[in-house]
């Protein structure tokens, strides 16, 4: 087992860097750059704009600057400067993470409690009214973008006369010392982002955890545990745990979505997420913050993969012994 997660992590080098070549490539395809916003202002001349580009090394070649971006990540874990903001890439990028992990890690957590009681409820209680309920509640959750669910729940909760709408704190709260009060209020604010960004997710993995279900009751496996007398609670429990194996190995997908499939989401409810950050650094071409975004999640592709092989070779024997 650990020479296998050894073995993964070292291939994840050489992935890394492919992926930052792609996405460097990728970004200088897209036509002008940062200093291009200014071109049309009277107000600056072209001897400043000249300026402008040397001093942020935009006039130089592409594979120089990608060199000296890889250079700086490598020996000196510097991701860049950010043009807009004037600040180093990794500051702005820390400033923000502990958010977008803490709100991508509890959506996920709230996705998988309620999807596989719900998967499994549906698949052992088939056609009956609570799976028509649960498929109904599934489709709806997969075709409402996030986005428009979240207008029309804030719709709703302003109808309601709820002030708890939008971001993660009151204004009061904001930059205030954390407290039991500023705890309480994160609890009236944090529950939004969570249904609306983990709504779609948990109709999804519903839906797969209901379909794997119902193969693996339904197949020669469970008929004969069946022949040979074991108790159907028994046999509900191995049925489960094969049914399992698909959910696992669709985990590592969840936290790469999470991250990077809510960035309009998180503009709606004004969430202080990567999201946001990322959408406005794409419109002000700052490339090397993009970059740092893009790579980010490709290293958190890469480990959630990783841990759901690890999760499904400690779920099922015959994939560790293999």
């Amino acid at each position: 087992m650990w020479a296998f997660i050894v073995r993964r992590i070292l291939i994840m080098i050489p992935m890394m860097l492919l992926a930052s070549i792609i996405c460097f490539i990728i970004i200088e395809l897209q036509p002008g750059d940062f200093v291009s916003q200014y071109l049309d202002n009277p107000r600056i001349s072209p001897e400043q704009i000249r300026l402008l580009r040397e001093r942020l090394a935009l006039d130089k070649p592409a594979y120089i600057r990608y060199f000296n971006w890889i250079k700086g990540i490598v020996t000196k874990w510097d991701f860049g400067y950010s043009f807009a903001y004037e600040r180093p890439v990794g500051e702005l990028i820390f400033e923000r993470m502990g958010w977008t992990v803490t709100i991508a890690l509890l959506t996920i957590l709230f996705q998988w409690i309620l999807a596989v009681p719900m998967g499994i409820y549906s698949a052992l209680k088939p056609y009956s009214p609570g799976d028509y309920i649960m498929t109904v509640t599934g489709f709806i959750g997969i075709s409402i973008p996030d986005f428009f669910f979240a207008l029309v729940l804030m719709f709703f909760m302003l109808k309601m006369g709820s002030t708890s709408i939008g971001g993660l704190f009151s204004s009061r709260f904001i930059g205030a010392p954390w407290s039991f009060a500023k705890f309480v209020d994160l609890l009236k604010h944090i529950w939004m982002p969570l249904l609306v960004v983990g709504f779609s997710g948990l109709a999804g993995l519903m839906r797969v955890m209901r379909g794997n279900m119902l193969d693996v009751v339904g197949s020669p496996f469970i008929t004969s545990l069946r022949a040979y007398g074991l108790p159907e609670k028994k046999i509900r429990r191995h049925a489960i745990k094969n049914a399992l194996n698909p959910m696992v190995s669709i985990a590592g997908s969840e936290l790469p979505n999470v991250f990077s499939g809510t960035i309009i989401t998180a503009i709606v409810l004004n969430l202080p997420t990567m999201g946001p950050f990322f959408y406005d650094a794409l419109l002000n071409h700052d490339q090397y913050l993009v970059m740092a975004f893009l790579m980010f999640i490709a290293l958190i592709t890469q480990i959630g993969n990783l841990l759901a092989d690890v999760a499904l070779a400690l779920l099922d024997p015959r994939i560790r012994m293999s």
